[in-house]
């Protein structure tokens, strides 16, 4: 077996790969050893000794010597074996479709602060945090320590717990015009029953929603969420389009499409279907739309349209809660009537809320008989996911945004200026603790801009590969994320892997 190690990685004293050999790392043990006498391993100048004890902080301290253990895609026997098992009992040998393959699933056995390791021994850089949930990396220790404590006690009741009292009054204190809040198990119930409660609220059906943006697995907003160049119609009257076969034609008439950053259109869109709309549900920084920052103006266009209107505006901040101390809306100037909330929420666990204004969350009041909108679920506010989650954002405090803000800083600039060096046809997106990488020369402004072509659609393929084959977990197509357990040389070595790409690749990323 060879391992691969970046002497920024290990020692952060420049771009030297490293074939280390196990041989390699018993001797480099020793006390005062040289590098330039460990055989495969050749750093000029750098004790071997501190090359692996740099190795032991900035991974995991134990977890290479003597194992198997080993960064990228070396091989892949178990994980190969597990999908071979999982196609006999799942419809394609996944349970989700989100799951990324190459050509086959990676089968992880543990995770630990920014690190994942598979059942292969191969461990990974994680910039997916599964779908940017794991603010604080894996198995954040006051996490950990709070479940446990909390397993001996009970899994699950039919009655309130202090903990979800807590956690709401967390996310009160802290998120602006969350006057009150109702905790569900999943991003998904919180859009559907944040517009069960502007349609209660307002007595009106329609809702209008953002070309390509994702709000989860409801008929409504899964409109239009992956329209094409052949079915999404004029960009001035973009068309509704079915997400799945057999989507009741109904649904489509229900929901109205605007661009993200289209001024006129959204006043269009609004103004024509004003007295049918109970909401605009719009996600600040669509991930699946191109991670873009919306422009104040557009920001603007959509409050007051709906304002005059009468009609609810909900913020989905279940991905964007994390870009600040108080989430999304309140970075870009939004206020919204409602919010969706999930994913850092719930610490790794399942979770999702729904806050808003006071009288418009009266719709879930049951206090004087059946309520505008029942809701409930066996496991909503469980204990497990409020103290996960209390755990979590007690943890997540302005000092951990400022940390988060400036490794995401490194890294979009680092990028930038990797593909201006180079004058690749690529840019990056994305802000605070979010970015993503872009097979074109333009900065997208909405979804039609950052549709993936045939080409687009490989040319990234190549990177999540490379990527992977370097020791890094890169979503394919979505937001890639930073965790607070990340260190500036975590940072640079994303940007020095990114370098690297454009180098093999030659032939189209000339200097």
């Amino acid at each position: 077996m060879v391992w691969r190690f970046s002497a920024r990685r290990a020692a952060q004293i420049g771009s030297i790969w490293l074939d280390v050999t196990p041989e390699t790392l018993r001797h480099a043990r020793k006390p005062n050893s040289k590098a330039e006498s460990c055989g495969a391993a050749t750093v000029v100048g750098c004790p071997a000794q501190q090359y692996w004890q740099r190795i032991e902080e900035n991974i995991v301290s134990g977890e290479i010597a003597g194992s198997n253990i080993s960064p990228g895609l070396l091989s892949a026997g178990r994980s190969n074996e597990n999908f071979v098992r999982a196609q006999k009992v799942f419809p394609d040998g996944t349970s989700r479709v989100t799951i990324e393959r190459d050509p086959t699933p990676l089968y992880i056995e543990r995770g630990m602060g920014s690190y994942l390791f598979d059942v292969d021994g191969r461990w990974f850089l994680d910039l997916n945090c599964n779908f940017t949930t794991l603010i604080h990396g894996h198995a954040f220790r006051p996490v950990v320590e709070a479940l446990t404590h909390q397993l001996q006690r009970g899994t699950c009741f039919a009655n309130p717990t202090e903990r979800e009292i807590e956690l709401a009054e967390l996310l009160c204190g802290r998120i602006p015009q969350v006057d009150r809040v109702r905790f569900v198990n999943t991003g998904t119930e919180a859009v559907l029953f944040a517009i069960k409660a502007a349609r209660a609220f307002t007595g009106r059906t329609k809702i209008a929603k953002l070309e390509g943006a994702y709000h989860g697995a409801y008929d409504w907003v899964e409109v239009s969420q992956a329209a094409t160049p052949d079915n999404w119609g004029d960009a001035i009257e973009p068309k509704s389009t079915a997400f799945y076969r057999g989507m009741p034609a109904r649904v489509l008439d229900e929901v109205v499409v605007f661009r993200f950053n289209d001024v006129e259109g959204a006043r269009r869109s609004i103004s024509s279907n004003a007295h049918d709309l109970a909401a605009i549900i719009l996600d600040p920084m669509p991930s699946r739309g191109g991670l873009v920052a919306p422009k104040p103006e557009f920001m603007a266009a959509v409050q007051e349209s709906a304002r005059k209107n009468g009609i609810l505006v909900i913020a989905d901040e279940v991905l964007n809660l994390r870009q600040s101390f108080e989430g999304a809306s309140a970075r870009y100037g939004l206020v919204p009537d409602l919010i969706t909330m999930g994913k850092i929420i719930g610490g790794g666990l399942p979770i999702g809320a729904i806050g808003g204004r006071e009288d418009v969350m009266k719709v879930f009041d049951a206090s004087a008989g059946r309520p505008l909108l029942p809701q409930g679920g066996t496991f909503s506010a469980n204990p497990l996911s409020m103290t996960a989650g209390l755990s979590a954002m007690r943890h997540l405090d302005q000092a951990a945004f400022a940390h988060l803000e400036i490794l995401g800083d490194i890294v979009r600039d680092g990028i930038r200026r990797a593909i201006s060096a180079r004058d690749a046809p690529l840019c990056v997106t994305g802000a605070a603790s979010l970015f993503r990488i872009h097979p074109k020369a333009q900065t997208p402004n909405e979804y039609r801009e950052a549709y993936l072509t045939s080409a687009g659609a490989d040319r990234m393929k190549e990177l999540v590969r490379f990527f992977a084959n370097n020791g890094i977990i890169l979503p394919y197509g979505a937001a890639a994320s930073i965790s607070t357990p990340m260190t500036r040389a975590d940072a640079e070595f994303i940007v020095e892997v990114f370098a690297g790409f454009l180098d093999s690749r030659e032939d189209i990323f000339g200097r």
